[in-house]
């Protein structure tokens, strides 16, 4: 393999590391701040990959849709399971922590 077909592979991987990362760095934040608004806790204080694919976006260009997941807990007991979708930079989807005034069912009895 020639020295600049290496080269080539190399930047193409450190791009896609580094736009994994970026993409990571801001779920976590998403989470974070939406556990914040909801008044709940978020749990582990880190949001994990589960799901990568290809997909077209609203322009019609090709990108990565990564899918993370991260836990939350309302009342400090309990533990939720938070999932949010990123298409590049957009957030595309969205599941987790809604107002934690919300009583619980088993606390109505």
């Amino acid at each position: 393999m020639t020295p600049i077909l290496v080269l080539i592979f190399a930047a193409l991987a450190y791009a896609y590391w580094s736009a994994g990362r970026a993409a990571a760095e801001r779920a976590a934040r998403m989470g974070r701040n939406a556990c914040e608004a909801a008044g709940a806790i978020w749990l582990d204080e880190s949001a994990h990959q589960t799901g990568i694919k290809l997909r077209r976006g609203e322009d019609g260009k090709l990108g990565f849709e990564r899918t993370f997941r991260f836990e939350y807990s309302h009342y400090g007991t309990d533990r939720n399971v938070g999932r949010l979708v990123l298409l590049g930079e957009k957030l595309v989807s969205f599941v987790g922590p809604v107002n934690s005034n919300v009583v619980p069912f088993e606390k109505l009895h």
